[in-house]
């Protein structure tokens, strides 16, 4: 496949070096020739100068047999411009832009575009690493207001059912691994031991979450 990279910055030469690793062919655009030192002497591909909005410099950068596009520049605005005619204009199929205002993913999500929020991820990548298992988010939605993570919970609400333990955290139950299956929980489904729960969750709240499900359950539940 030929993939198109708009932003030769350290994300950008690093995925084309992945990508070319992979055997893919690649394009990396970007306006500052002297970026392009990023991509060293194993590079193959094409090296484009310009910006990546611009459709000339796309269809140099092979944009119009590409199988997917890359927007990863500094610039928030231009790579969404980039991501939006790569898709819109040259009908690219797998598009994403990286962006650093996580307040605006939500907006360029319903345009359709993918995004990769810098500061959510990295910031639930540092939290993967720091905290105990299943403390940190799984996935977190464009915005980051709502999360989705996995929850220890005490041995005792084994025998309970989901529904209580969603009234004693204040939280929504999503799915649960059960010997390795996937199970979608409803009113009737009871907790039991082993299993692997995930739930949902607004950003701010995981601490009383945990805390939360961290003692056992009260007896009329």
């Amino acid at each position: 496949m030929h993939v198109v990279i708009m932003g030769c910055g350290r994300v950008g030469s690093s995925l084309a070096a992945a990508l070319e690793r992979l055997g893919h062919s690649v394009a990396v655009i970007d306006k500052d020739v002297q970026a392009f030192r990023r991509l060293g002497q194993d590079f193959h591909g094409s090296q484009v100068v310009g910006t990546g909005f611009d459709r000339t410099v796309l269809i140099k950068a092979g944009i119009e047999r590409a199988g997917a596009f890359a927007a990863v520049s500094s610039g928030d605005n231009s790579n969404i411009i980039s991501a939006r005619v790569a898709r819109e204009t040259f009908g690219v199929e797998h598009v994403v832009a990286r962006i650093y205002d996580h307040k605006r993913a939500e907006v360029y999500e319903r345009l359709g575009i993918p995004t990769v929020a810098t500061v959510p991820w990295t910031t639930d990548r540092f939290l993967r690493t720091l905290l105990p298992d299943g403390v940190a988010s799984a996935w977190r939605e464009p915005s980051g207001k709502v999360a989705v993570l996995q929850l220890p919970v005490h041995e005792s609400w084994a025998g309970k059912r989901v529904s209580a333990l969603e009234e004693a955290t204040s939280c929504r139950v999503a799915f649960m691994m059960r010997f390795g299956t996937p199970v979608l929980p409803n009113a009737k489904t009871v907790v039991q031991a082993d299993d692997v729960i995930y739930v949902a969750a607004l950003s701010g709240t995981v601490s009383d979450i945990t805390n939360a499900a961290a003692q056992p359950p009260e007896e009329d539940h």
